[in-house]
């Protein structure tokens, strides 16, 4: 059944809530399942832990299925998926028994293997210690690889998926080393981009390479069957930089916290100070704002853009964020009034899902049913 694209906050939410959440919960049921099913007990804990505790990108990202319309359920296959991947492969780099970049790289080429259909499958675990997962790595990578298999013209597209993934790839090689090695590492990789970008510092430009969205609104369009270099080129001028950095330095902020306790990189603490941060912020949005303007959709585009500003700032762990309480209300003032709609929503959401998920509920089709 085809969805309608929303124009307004409401038909947003609730076809997020009707329809696109439930079914990200159904995908990532089968996943959890098969993680679950790996051998190597290191490989398992981080396969799990990156289900468990970062769901919340999935189904943000899984929005973008909406762009597929008939085809929405395999565009949230497909971004489940390669989430999934992401969010694994982060766990891996991050949180688990290497520091070795040439892991790192081959891990992630995996991301790059899921966007090219029929492209050989590697042993992705070659330079670590883990080895057995049981298939669980591959089936993610070839479950990408059938639904772009099913897009017209898909090579149209396909180039500026791979840049996105690429930078994606190098940020996190880069980010994962050694402590000591991941600034300059960082900053040296900048230097070839910096004369395209020079309104950003090497911080921020790290930052805008870490998002997936851009990729979750090219493959949408493509299983719509709207796939064009031209519209590809639209959505990657239009989402990397500021888009996309928007994204991430949202999500960097509300961590500041955690990764301050955990030893983690974060971007927002090589901000001067805060005055400097929220300066910035203001400029993401208003460059953000800015460019979604010549997408198709684009009261679509800008109400992702302004719900990324809304629910990021609802998040629980603000409160832990010094100067928070004034940063915050400029921040919703300038993304506008339907920021302020999602940053209620979110706020309303974190209190009633706990309570659902303690009943064992899920919302399907706008109502409340008792989940199998």
């Amino acid at each position: 059944m085809s969805i309608s694209i929303p124009n307004g906050s409401l038909h947003l939410v609730g076809l997020s809530y009707s329809k696109i959440f439930p079914q990200v919960h159904q995908e990532l049921a089968y996943w959890k399942k098969r993680a679950a099913e790996i051998p190597d007990e290191e490989l398992k804990r981080q396969a799990l832990s990156s289900i468990q505790t970062k769901t919340f990108h999935c189904e943000g990202g899984s929005v973008y299925a909406i762009l597929a319309r008939k085809r929405w359920k395999e565009a949230v296959r497909f971004i489940v998926a390669y989430q999934t991947i992401s969010d694994y492969l982060d766990n891996l780099c991050d949180r688990s028994t290497s520091l070795d970049p040439v892991d790192f790289s081959f891990l992630h080429q995996s991301m790059t293997d899921a966007l090219t259909p029929g492209h050989v499958i590697k042993n992705y675990y070659k330079y670590r210690i883990e080895q057995e997962d049981n298939g669980y790595l591959v089936e993610l990578v070839t479950t990408c690889q059938k639904t772009l298999s099913h897009i017209d013209r898909y090579e149209e597209i396909q180039p500026f998926l791979q840049k996105l993934a690429s930078l994606y790839i190098d940020l996190q090689v880069h980010k994962h080393v050694k402590k000591e090695e991941r600034v300059p590492r960082l900053k040296n990789w900048f230097q070839n981009y910096s004369s395209s970008w020079p309104d950003l510092s090497w911080y921020e430009f790290s930052a805008c390479a870490g998002s997936t969205l851009g990729i979750f609104a090219l493959v949408s369009y493509g299983l719509d069957g709207r796939a064009s270099s031209q519209l590809a080129e639209k959505i990657f001028e239009s989402y990397f930089p500021y888009m996309q950095g928007l994204h991430i330095l949202l999500d960097y902020y509300i961590d500041q916290q955690e990764d301050e306790e955990e030893g983690d990189l974060n971007f927002c603490s090589y901000y001067p100070d805060e005055l400097v941060m929220e300066k910035r912020f203001l400029y993401f949005i208003k460059e953000t704002e800015e460019r979604l303007r010549s997408l198709p959709d684009r009261r679509f585009h800008r109400l992702v853009a302004k719900g990324l500003v809304g629910m990021y700032l609802a998040d629980k762990k603000v409160k832990q964020i010094k100067h928070a309480n004034r940063m915050i209300p400029k921040l919703l003032n300038e993304a506008g009034l339907k920021a302020k709609f999602f940053y209620v929503n979110t706020k309303l959401y974190h209190k009633v899902r706990p309570v659902m998920s303690l009943l064992n509920y899920t919302p399907v089709s706008g109502q409340i049913t008792k989940s199998p």
